[in-house]
């Protein structure tokens, strides 16, 4: 079974015949011993480190068709060696621009991505609302928000509606958090507390994790629908990212606070600047793997699959819809 592999260390990324391998450096650069990665394991490549690679590595993922992401010293994405698409479907891609092209069907697939959000915003302040009463006004605000998303005529407005959403929702974070520092509000590019720092980092590594799976499709991942299709990124990912942003991401940072498997000592924070420690992004990723590994029952396909097998799954839907053969309806989690 293929499964994401986390390169934390410093270190070398090398192909020898049908192998990768990891030659970890240590602090005063000498090898620590090299670590074998069998090709046929490998789904994804999330590199931490400060590594080296050649050309022959790349060629290597390349032709197994493997995506590696590269993070900087802080934690945060840099970007991605993306392969050469294999999957390549002419008539695909002319429906997918097409649809960006016609307004009105690129503002219901934004509105559907938008409501499907809300929704499990909604179902985590719910959830959470037992221990924390306070929030329900929170929870009404949201709904109130939720009801106009139909209503939006543009996706500046809808993007608006978003935005004022995900404000109502992290502004009560700290009324069910167990956490030693408040969160206060949310801040980016760069975080500003140790609150912020988890969104960021669980955002980046979900955002990569849609991309990997995009690029197991026919979809172009450069053609987007909410978010503005731009230089140098791949927007589609942001798209989809944003529905699974509270089913995998939020409920993870509340286990990983409420549960005390983080603590302030996992960050490293400046002024205005706040990132995990190697510590504390080795808990993370952990508990991100598990995560996306945990399967559950397919209600329409009658048997377990992963969290990460939705995303798939969701992309699936979304090429249907642009091909006219099924209407697009957004997951909607429903356990």
């Amino acid at each position: 079974m293929k499964r994401d592999y986390f390169i934390i260390n410093n270190g070398r990324l090398s192909r020898e015949r049908n192998t990768l391998f990891f030659e970890k450096y240590g602090e005063d650069g000498v090898s620590k011993g090299r670590k074998p990665i069998p090709i046929e394991t490998v789904n994804t490549l999330y590199c931490f480190g400060e590594n080296d690679y050649n050309s022959k590595f790349f060629n290597f993922l390349s032709e197994n068709g493997i995506v590696l992401h590269q993070f900087n010293y802080y934690g945060y994405y840099s970007g991605s060696f993306y392969p050469r698409e294999k999957l390549v479907a002419g008539e695909l891609l002319v429906r997918q621009v097409t649809a960006y092209l016609d307004d009105a069907v690129r503002i219901e697939l934004a509105r559907h991505f938008i409501e499907a959000a809300a929704f499990h915003i909604l179902g985590n302040l719910h959830d959470q609302s037992v221990n924390a009463p306070a929030i329900r006004s929170q929870i009404r605000a949201v709904e109130k928000l939720k009801e106009r998303i139909d209503s939006c005529a543009n996706v500046a407005k809808l993007m608006a509606i978003e935005a004022m959403i995900r404000k109502t929702y992290y502004e009560c974070w700290d009324e069910f958090l167990n956490w030693d520092e408040p969160f206060e509000k949310r801040s980016k590019q760069p975080p500003q507390n140790s609150l912020n720092a988890l969104i960021s980092f669980g955002n980046s590594l979900l955002y990569t994790t849609v991309l990997a799976e995009i690029y197991q499709t026919q979809l172009n991942p450069t053609i987007s629908y909410l978010h503005e299709p731009g230089v140098r990124r791949y927007s589609l990912s942001l798209d989809l990212a944003e529905i699974f942003k509270p089913v995998l991401v939020d409920p993870l940072i509340f286990r990983l606070i409420n549960k005390k498997m983080l603590k302030l000592d996992d960050f490293d924070c400046k002024l205005k600047f706040c990132y995990l420690n190697d510590n504390g992004r080795k808990i993370f990723l952990q508990e991100w793997d598990a995560t996306l590994q945990r399967t559950i029952k397919h209600r329409q396909l009658n048997r377990s699959v992963s969290y990460r097998r939705l995303i798939r799954l969701e992309l699936y839907k979304l090429m249907k819809h642009l091909m006219g053969e099924k209407e697009y309806k957004p997951f909607h989690k429903w356990w």
